[in-house]
Parts: C-alpha cells; sequence; structure tokens
C-alpha cells in the first residue's frame, strides 16, 4: 500500500507559502527515496526523484518525480500534471505504483517543489547589492588600474612609432630600387615578414585604442531567498568521473535556494558509471539530475551544441517547466560558492543583457606554465577589452544566458565547433546585450598533455573562423542585423587574426631563407636613412616593450612576452588545420575537423607526472613525431645554419670593419633579430618533451570536505607560479632592447 500524509496547502502568489494544517504529521521513516524509470524506451536519459525534509514541516520535500517525464505511465502522471493547473493538491491513487514495488511518496511535499519552480517574481523585487564599483577589485590592484587607463594612449603611440618606421623602410627601399635600378626582392621579403609577424598584435593593439572609454562594471551579489529560477547544465563527454562529480558536488552546493535552481549532467559520453555515481549523489541533493541523449547513427548531433540542445529541451518535462536562466559548466569547472548570485546579479539590473561570462580560470598549470596554458591574456586583457566595447563574448563556461533571450535567436546555434562564440554573436545580432563579469568565480583544469593542449586550440581557432564564415564575417545579413559597429569589428578582428596564421607561418620561414640568400634585406640609398631607419627602429621597440607592461597589468607582463612566443611556435598547427578544413579538397588531405573534448583525451606517457611518465626515448617519439614537432626541429636548425652562414658570408665579403658592421646590421643582426626570437618560441614543444614539467596528483591541488566531499581548489595552485627558469624569456627580450639601444647610439657614428 501506499500511504500519503496530509497534503499541504498551495503558495500564494506573491510567493509566500501559506501554513500547513496543524493536524500533527509523522515523518517518513527514510529521508531519501530514489524511484527508476526501468522502462525499455527510445530515450537515454534516466532520471532520479529524492526526498529530503522541509525544515518548516519536518517532512520529506520532493522535486516532481522525474520519471514521470519519460515514456513511463503511471497514474501519478495525471495527478500532478492535474496540479499544475489547479490551486488545490491533488488526491492520490493509493494503489499507483512503480512496478512490483510500493512506494511512500509526499505528493503535497512534490507539489510545494513544482510550485516553488514555476513561480516567478517580479525583476523590481529583487535585492542587489553593490560590493564594489569595480568587478575585477579583487584582481587588480588601485595603482595598477589607474596606471592601465593609460593603455590606450601608450597603444595608440606605439601603433603610430611602428606604423612610420614599417613605413619608411618601405620609402627606403622605394628610392633605393630607383637610384640603383634593381629590385630587392630580399629586402621586400624580409618587410613582409616583419608585417605578417607583426599583424596580429597590431590587429588587437589598434582594437584596444577602442576601449579609451574606460570599463566599469561594479561587483553585484543578488542577495535573499527571492531570486529567479536557473537550470545549471554540466557538459561533459567521457571525462573522468571523478572530475565530473567534484563539479556537479560543487555546482549543487552553491550559494542559491535549492528549490529554485536544478542541476542536470549531459552526458554526451553516456557513461554507466556517471550515470550510477549522479543517482547516488541525488539521493543527498533532490535538484539533481543525470540526462544522456540518445545519439541516432549518420544524423548529425553537433557535438557540445547538440548536448545543450538536449539539456534544454529535458528541462522543459521537469517539474514547473523551464527555468528564466540557463547556467552551463564545463565538466571540470568547480564554482565558488557565489558563482551564481555574481552572475545573475548582472542579469536582473538590465533586462536586455541576454548573457554574463565570468573567466575561465585553472588550477592545474603547472610552475612556469612551459605551453602557455594560462587564458589570463586574454580573460584578464582581451574580455575586459571588448566588455568595455560592449561585446563580450561567451568563453564557454560558468556563464550564464536568458531563456528568452536564446528562444529568440532559435536555441543554441550548431555548425560551429565555437558554439559560445557563435551564441554569443547571434545573441548581439538580434539586439541583445552581452556581459563580462571579472571575477574569479570557476577554477578548471587545462589538458594535461600535448596532444590535448593542440587540439583545444586548433578546434578554437577553427570555431572561430567557422563562426565567422556563418555569419558573413559580421558585415552584412540577417544575422548580425542589429549588431553594433563595435560588434561587427571585434568579430572581423578574431577572424582575421585566425586567418593570419597562415601568414604568420610564412613569414616564419621567410626569416631564415632571406638569410641564406645573402640578398639585402635593409634597402637604403645614403647612410643618413640608415640612421633613421635605425632610430625609428629604436622608437617603436621601446614604445612596444613599454606599452606590452601597461597593457598587460591584469595579466602579468611576463606572461604576456611568453604567450607571443606560443603564437610563433602554434602557428603550423594552426595554419595546417585552417588549409585542411577550409582549403584543400578531400581527396588532397582535406577534412573536417571533429570535436573532442579535451578531458577525454588521454594521456600515453603521462609526462606530467614525475613517478610514471614514460622514458625519453617514448616521449621524443610520441611528442616529436606523432605531434609534428620534427618540424620546429628542423626549423631550429635551418635558422642557425642561415645565421652562421650569412655572418660567415657577411665577414669574407667585407674589407674593413666599417664594412663588417653594416653588413651583419642590414642583414642577420637587424634589430628586434625575429630569428632569435623565432628560435627561443619554436623550441619551446622540444624542451617540453626533454624536460616536461612536474605536476601532483589532482587530488593534491583540492582541500576537500571530509563530510560532504565538495572539494576546492587551494589558493596556493590558484595562482601562477614562476620559478628561475623563466627569466630567460625576459633575459631575451632585455638583451635585444639593450642591443637596440646600442645600435642607436652607434648610428650616430655611422
Amino acid at each position: 500500500m501506499i500511504s500519503f500524509p496530509p497534503r499541504l496547502q498551495q503558495g500564494t502568489p506573491n510567493g509566500q507559502s501559506q501554513p500547513v494544517s496543524s493536524r500533527p504529521v509523522s515523518p517518513l521513516p527514510s529521508p531519501s527515496i530514489t524511484l527508476h524509470d526501468q522502462s525499455s524506451s527510445a530515450s537515454s536519459s534516466t532520471y532520479f526523484l529524492n526526498a529530503s525534509h522541509d525544515s518548516t514541516t519536518n517532512l520529506p520535500r520532493y522535486p516532481r518525480p522525474a520519471f514521470l517525464c519519460g515514456s513511463s505511465t503511471t497514474s501519478l502522471t495525471s495527478e500532478i500534471d492535474d496540479f499544475e493547473g489547479s490551486t488545490a493538491c491533488p488526491t492520490p491513487n493509493p494503489e499507483s505504483v512503480l512496478g512490483d514495488t510500493p512506494y511512500k511518496i509526499n505528493l503535497g511535499a512534490v507539489s510545494k517543489s513544482v510550485w516553488s519552480f514555476k513561480t516567478h517574481f517580479d525583476p523590481d523585487t529583487y535585492t542587489i547589492e553593490t560590493l564594489n564599483k569595480h568587478d575585477d577589485a579583487d584582481l587588480l590592484k588601485p595603482w595598477k588600474r589607474k596606471l592601465y587607463r593609460l593603455s590606450p594612449l601608450f597603444t595608440f603611440f606605439t601603433v603610430a612609432a611602428y606604423f612610420l618606421y614599417y613605413g619608411y623602410r618601405i620609402h627606403c627601399t622605394i628610392n633605393a630600387q630607383r637610384a640603383y635600378h634593381k629590385t630587392y626582392i630580399m629586402a621586400w621579403g624580409f618587410i613582409a615578414a616583419e608585417g605578417c609577424v607583426a599583424c596580429p598584435a597590431l590587429l588587437h593593439q589598434l582594437y584596444q585604442m577602442l576601449s579609451f572609454r574606460g570599463r566599469s562594471r561594479p561587483k553585484l551579489r543578488l542577495v535573499g531567498e527571492k531570486v529567479p529560477t536557473v537550470d545549471v547544465f554540466i557538459t561533459c563527454c567521457k571525462e573522468d568521473v571523478d572530475i565530473v562529480l567534484d563539479t556537479t558536488r560543487a555546482a549543487c552546493a552553491i550559494d542559491y535556494p535549492q528549490d529554485r535552481f536544478r542541476v542536470v549532467v549531459l552526458d554526451d559520453g553516456k557513461d554507466a558509471e556517471l550515470e550510477k555515481a549522479i543517482k547516488n549523489l541525488s539521493q543527498e541533493y533532490p535538484n539533481l539530475y543525470y540526462h544522456a541523449r540518445t545519439k541516432i547513427k549518420g544524423v548529425p548531433h553537433h557535438f557540445k551544441a547538440g548536448n545543450l540542445t538536449g539539456g534544454t529541451d529535458f528541462v522543459t518535462k521537469l517539474p514547473g517547466g523551464e527555468g528564466e536562466f540557463i547556467a552551463a559548466l564545463d565538466a571540470d569547472m568547480i564554482p565558488e560558492p557565489d558563482w551564481l548570485r555574481a552572475i545573475i546579479a548582472h542579469m536582473i539590473n538590465d533586462s536586455e543583457m541576454a548573457l554574463v561570462c565570468p573567466p575561465q580560470l585553472f588550477y592545474n598549470i603547472p610552475e612556469n606554465d612551459p605551453l602557455v596554458q594560462s587564458l589570463d591574456t586574454f580573460v584578464h586583457v582581451m574580455e575586459p577589452t571588448k566588455d568595455a566595447n560592449g561585446v563580450a563574448w561567451c568563453t564557454g563556461s560558468g556563464y550564464a544566458i536568458r531563456q528568452k533571450a536564446l528562444n529568440s535567436i532559435g536555441g543554441w546555434p550548431v555548425g560551429s565547433l565555437a558554439e559560445d562564440t557563435f551564441t554569443s554573436l547571434l545573441l548581439l545580432g538580434a539586439g541583445w546585450k552581452t556581459a563580462f563579469c571579472h571575477e574569479a568565480l570557476q577554477y578548471g583544469t587545462v589538458p594535461d598533455t600535448l596532444t590535448g593542449h593542440l587540439k583545444q586550440r586548433t578546434r578554437w581557432t577553427l570555431g572561430t573562423l567557422q563562426t565567422t564564415l556563418k555569419l558573413k564575417f559580421c558585415l552584412y545579413g540577417d544575422l548580425s542585423r542589429r549588431m553594433s559597429f563595435f560588434a561587427r569589428l571585434s568579430s572581423f578582428v578574431f577572424a582575421i587574426d585566425a586567418f593570419f596564421k597562415i601568414f604568420l607561418l610564412i613569414a616564419l620561414l621567410t626569416i631564415p631563407i632571406v638569410l641564406v640568400s645573402g640578398g639585402q634585406l635593409v634597402a637604403y640609398t645614403t647612410n643618413n636613412q640608415l640612421r633613421w631607419q635605425i632610430r625609428l627602429c629604436f622608437a617603436s621597440l621601446v614604445l612596444t616593450r613599454l606599452n606590452e607592461w601597461i597593457t598587460y597589468l591584469p595579466s602579468g607582463y611576463r606572461l604576456a612576452q611568453r604567450d607571443s612566443g606560443a603564437q610563433l611556435w602554434m602557428a603550423p598547427y594552426h595554419a595546417m588545420t585552417i588549409v585542411r578544413s577550409f582549403i584543400l579538397p578531400t581527396w588532397l588531405g582535406g577534412k573536417a575537423m571533429g570535436f573532442s573534448s579535451s578531458g577525454s583525451v588521454k594521456s600515453e606517457l603521462n609526462e606530467r607526472d614525475p613517478r610514471t611518465r614514460a622514458p625519453l626515448y617514448r616521449r621524443l617519439k610520441v611528442i616529436l613525431w606523432d605531434c609534428d614537432v620534427y618540424l620546429h626541429l628542423l626549423y631550429v636548425l635551418f635558422i642557425l645554419a642561415a645565421v652562421i652562414y650569412s655572418t660567415v658570408i657577411g665577414v669574407k665579403r667585407s674589407s674593413s670593419v666599417h664594412e663588417v658592421y653594416v653588413y651583419l646590421l642590414t642583414h642577420a643582426f637587424w634589430p628586434p633579430m625575429l630569428w632569435l626570437l623565432s628560435i627561443t618560441a619554436c623550441f619551446e614543444p622540444i624542451r617540453y618533451a626533454i624536460w616536461p614539467p612536474n605536476m601532483p596528483d589532482r587530488e593534491e591541488l583540492l582541500e576537500r570536505d571530509p563530510k560532504t566531499g565538495i572539494a576546492r581548489p587551494k589558493e596556493h595552485w590558484k595562482k601562477q607560479r614562476y620559478s628561475k627558469k623563466t627569466f630567460w624569456h625576459e633575459l631575451q627580450y632585455s638583451g635585444v632592447t639593450i642591443f637596440t639601444s646600442v645600435i642607436f647610439f652607434g648610428a650616430f657614428f655611422l
């Protein structure tokens, strides 16, 4: 038999619950009950129903039985559906059972939970506190903030100095050709190489100047129990179960009323072990659900976008229907307790705000960050710049999106590996607003393999280009009709930057070729023209160094310098991805790149574990050959040979010290010696193969509550850590700057 306690009265329309009956009620003997859907329907979803005691009534409190949302039909289905359109709790059928096992169900408590999630409050009734006038007050010290405001000004002077120098180089080359009646092919090649290397940085610097108005976004918190309803999606696909569980526990335990948010684990890998683990965890958290969509072979399932679409459809069948907002977390991103209260506050403040996203921060980055896996330069410099221009992009995890806004663009867009960027641009094109919440609200993991890192970064590049092409570079079309000038410019700049990976690779190859050729790299007619080229080069370099220090105050100058080097050694991978995906036909090796979550890429080498990592010969085989790092090795050897050859030829051809000086200066040693910067950059993956970083086990990076099992990163691992080894990078840049300074003063005696 099924026993039912006295039913509860429905709450009043203003959200306040009326008193329950004064009749004494005995609570159910068990604090939690789980119901399983044992049907063999086509749906691959498994839903769990659990009870937790209501503190006000001492009765178990249930969400709506999720198994009723599947294909199974019981008499309870109509009972609860009837409730959703009524003002009183229905009288349940005492004989209603699932299978052969009777269950005790507090339908009144179920109804109360359903009613709570269905209630939408007037936004004017929410309470929002302003904690600080700057949301990044904890990330940027006051003196840095004041100095950083000068960044657009210094960027302007830097860009102006570079264009003056570059234009004068072209002017001198044209004059030399006219004077000596010959074409300086190598000089033009060198100019082109310099331009290609500098172009990505110049694009971002020009965009940076547009943020001269500054960024002003306060640090807000939504307080109280009266809050909007939120569906929290945790997207996963074959990641380690313990990683997903850590994220799930933290998401379930955030500081947000439990009856106003639900956590749904969207498992695109359909992992039976994960499903069982979520079932067990749902006994503790009644607002936790598991969903794995059905994938039909031969039918496009659209990767992460399809997973999100499946989740969005799934929550419409849960008690109370869909939430007012959707918040999404990657499988490895552990949210801070005040995560939702921080980002939802910005949504409430502006009814036109469609999406708010915090930065992606990480806790497993090794010391010195050899592969430059930190996104600090992007999330602390570029994202705030875009936000200052009103065109913040979603960074893929930790964001919240307004359900109404998502529906207005037709749901999650498909056809791009960067569904987050695609969604952001479609929202902007439809006239909605987006924002970047510059707070540390989530911490995740970077791929702990070189293979995973390469797949992740090339996927981002490909996804950006796919999105931009679908939106026609945001220059015209219905999908971008309501975009602002800054939104169109932002999309165009980042798309061009992605395409320039090909030209950057060509430039890297041009540098040693022009050195081996023996041709003159710097053309001039008179010594005075050579002096002015040196002076303008010096001015451009010094201003660039100063501007880098100011511009990268939020992320750190040292990281920014190494990030530019990472762009160089990653160029071949980006270029090959673009060529194979967009240019080459299939019969010549062209192929579409598929999605593979970084967390699901398993290590063959355990390269960061000093106890179990593969021996050196195996690491060299996998990294040098399988990951194509042998190309970097050949390139480094090619440059060294070209520099040595060029130097020897110069010494042999010159009859005086002055001629040797001029020859070397106008060939291999023209500042800022791009070949030296290229060698250092391209040697990085080789050094990684030989001397990989050491990282402790993930569990050692976390502080875990022994009672709840909730784990959060330790403060030590949330921060960047550098050793004396990274001083080489700064020594190199400082050496180039000093060398240029010496050449500058020497030019007065030329």
